[in-house]
């Protein structure tokens, strides 16, 4: 399983392995110069390397010196004091220089080929001026590949922020782990395509878990791909109940019932504040009052479309109230933010809860600012998890999960065509669903959002959006590859004679 690590897990882990052969910064500029060398291959120009004052300049350097051992001519720039760098990176600018290569303090008009962002890694937290800024830009501007070491330079590899400007690069290679700031908030858009080179490290059990979690894949999840026994019904797969459309928001509620239809409940019951009789698209729903809905479910999902009515937060006090696994999205949580009572009352169930708020929803909840949680989505979603005893899928680009006992996951499926009206609503549906067929909370949330981003990438890859992608939409490609996985994830099987 792939792991996320915040700095100080990484700090920690370079400092135990200071003295491995080869050394950490040599293998980090290994692993990146046969990357290079691979985007290099069809380009005219020379390489153009941007090595910074710190280690990722160090590991630039290596780069550099192992592209010119492979027979190209890279050009470095570096406004580096040799005598200021940290001794790793000393060294490398050492054996570039050894090795016949110069240094440029301005970068020398020409054509290059493969630009190489080694300016700065992580740890970055203040935004770049002067001549960094202008060389951030002058990338930028560039119009071909670029490969950023580690992060892209101006971005905050913590939160995500972009520091005043950042890099945006078309690859990045992430060493040791994949980082918080590379998957969520602006991180994808700056780095490009993304992969990981572990240098060869056993991370194993010696990483605090405060500061370690886990990108979301299928094999977090893959104990719950079942096919279904032969010999089932319609009550083995539970039953869902939906608390929602009022007045003028119908559709929300319509959108996460059919999305639980979909995705595997055996029964979906819409609670509607506004009487509607049947919905003639998915007429396998059972439309009822929202006051009847309590007594027929085994698992509730609250929010989509409910307003912000008196005759609501009573809906919301009556399921708090139940013992049953409950999900609660868009006015569920806005009600919620507004009775302080019953979010005492709420984080002291028993029953599995989850909240998936968007940014606004969260800040509401924290009594804070949508900036205040975009400054560290990863702490806002922990902290939301502890105040209300619940596993929380805070939403948006880079969704991030996180359980009350502080396991955090990062999810990066998903594309901007899910930035239209019903996609939450589609996946609170989706979410119940599983919970309804027995996955457990956190198991429920990881999956749940892994497939409704990994719909959201089908679609797009078969050239339905992201522009225009709608809501309506995405249950279908869900349903086709929850499916898939299931049988994927089946043992061999077969009758002997």
């Amino acid at each position: 399983m792939t792991a996320i690590l915040r700095s100080a897990a990484l700090r920690d882990i370079e400092a135990r392995h200071a003295e491995a052969q080869p050394p950490l910064m040599e293998r980090a500029g290994r692993a990146a110069a046969q990357l290079a060398l691979r985007l290099q291959a069809a380009l005219e120009g020379p390489p153009l390397i941007f090595a910074g004052p710190g280690n990722n300049g160090g590991d630039a350097l290596v780069v550099a010196r192992l592209l010119r051992e492979a027979g190209l001519a890279p050009v470095v720039a570096s406004s580096a004091d040799a005598e200021r760098l940290p001794a790793d990176a000393r060294q490398a600018m050492q054996a570039w220089r050894r090795a016949g290569g110069e240094i440029c303090s301005e970068v020398p008009e020409g054509r290059y080929g493969l630009v190489v962002d080694g300016l700065f890694g992580i740890g970055l937290t203040r935004p770049l001026e002067g001549h960094y800024a202008q060389w951030v830009e002058r990338i930028n501007g560039y119009g071909g590949p670029v490969l950023a070491l580690d992060c892209p330079s101006g971005l905050d590899s913590e939160t995500g922020h972009v520091l005043g400007r950042a890099v945006r690069a078309s690859h990045t290679l992430s060493f040791i782990a994949l980082k918080p700031g590379l998957l969520t908030l602006d991180g994808p858009d700056c780095c490009g395509e993304l992969t990981l080179n572990d240098l060869g490290l056993d991370l194993g059990n010696g990483v605090a878990a405060a500061t370690s979690g886990r990108l979301v894949e299928r094999a977090l999840f893959a104990d719950h791909l079942r096919p279904r026994r032969r010999n089932s019904h319609k009550g083995s797969h539970g039953s869902v109940g939906i608390l929602g459309g009022a007045p003028g928001m119908a559709g929300a509620a319509l959108l996460a019932g059919r999305a639980a239809l979909k995705l595997g409940a055996g029964r979906v019951h819409v609670g509607m504040l506004e009487a509607l009789a049947v919905d003639h698209a998915q007429p396998e729903l059972m439309l009822r009052a929202a006051n009847e809905v309590l007594g027929l479910a085994t698992v509730l999902a609250v929010g989509p479309g409910l307003g912000q009515t008196a005759q609501a937060a009573e809906l919301l006090r009556q399921t708090i109230a139940t013992a049953l696994p409950l999900v609660l999205d868009a006015d569920g949580l806005n009600l919620l933010a507004s009775h302080p009572v019953l979010g005492g009352r709420l984080a002291r169930r028993d029953a599995p809860t989850l909240l998936t708020p968007h940014p606004a929803e969260a800040a509401r909840l924290l009594d804070g600012s949508v900036d205040a949680v975009q400054a560290d989505r990863l702490a806002a979603a922990l902290e939301l998890a502890r105040r209300f005893n619940a596993v929380v899928v805070l939403k948006g680009c880079g969704s991030v999960i996180a359980s009350p006992d502080s396991h955090w996951f990062i999810n990066a499926t998903g594309n901007p065509g899910l930035a239209s009206a019903g996609s939450g609503d589609v996946l609170t549906g989706i979410v119940a669903a599983l919970l309804a067929q027995g996955w457990p909370a956190v198991e429920a949330a990881l999956g749940g959002v892994h497939l409704h981003g990994a719909a959201a990438d089908m679609l797009v890859a078969a050239q339905a959006g992201p522009i225009g992608l709608t809501a309506g939409e995405l249950a279908d490609a869900a349903r086709r590859l929850l499916n898939a996985w299931c049988v994927q994830n089946q043992p061999n099987s077969g009758l002997r004679g």
